[in-house]
């Protein structure tokens, strides 16, 4: 007797799960989802560059940021983040910035002033390793809009430091000579095009 109703009480538990879960999916299946995306673009401004990349490079930067602040002056507290930055440079020059002078009878271009290669655009991705917060001292949105300011700023020094802007420069002085003797043309003070040290652009 004792055998059947221990019987009869499992299986009645274990109809009451199926039951159970059967209801909770009916229920689960029967809700949808709403769903609301909106976006908005605003153009500000518009102009026309004359712009020319001759010149790209890939870096890929390691940056640490460590911070340790003290509660009450006697706790140590340390928040740290190791980031890889994986960047795309490139590096040409603005036409604007140029300056020359045409002789259309003696078909000659004379360069008078010629700027020096700049880094006209840096793509960049940031991977984050090794996050380690203090319980008193947490990563902020601050934080992590500062180490990738701080770090675009390595790759941008790195860049500068690079062969890239020598590069850019070669590229320029053969372009510029091919070009302009393509037409049976002649060009002047070309050695002004000189690599110098990149800049990057005013933000």
């Amino acid at each position: 007797m004792m055998g059947n109703n221990a019987g009869i009480l499992i299986l009645g538990l274990v109809l009451g799960a199926v039951i159970m879960f059967l209801i909770w999916r009916l229920n689960s299946s029967g809700k949808k989802k709403i769903v609301r995306e909106s976006s908005h673009t605003v153009i500000e401004s518009m102009r026309k560059v004359f712009k020319v990349v001759l010149a790209e490079g890939f870096f890929n930067e390691l940056y640490n940021f460590e911070e340790t602040r003290k509660l009450f002056r006697i706790i140590p507290s340390t928040k740290r983040a190791l980031v890889i930055i994986q960047a795309k440079v490139f590096v040409g020059y603005d036409f604007e910035k140029c300056e020359w002078e045409v002789d259309d009878e003696a078909q000659k271009i004379k360069l008078v002033s010629f700027p020096q290669p700049e880094l006209l655009s840096i793509e960049t991705d940031y991977k984050y390793y090794n996050f380690d917060e203090g319980i008193f001292n947490l990563l902020s949105r601050e934080d992590l809009t500062r180490i990738q300011a701080n770090g675009k700023k390595q790759v941008e020094a790195a860049a500068i430091k690079s062969d890239l802007p020598k590069m850019a420069a070669e590229q320029m002085r053969t372009l510029l000579t091919e070009v302009v003797q393509s037409k049976n043309w002649q060009i002047e003070n070309i050695y002004k095009i000189t690599a110098g040290s990149g800049r990057s652009l005013p933000a």
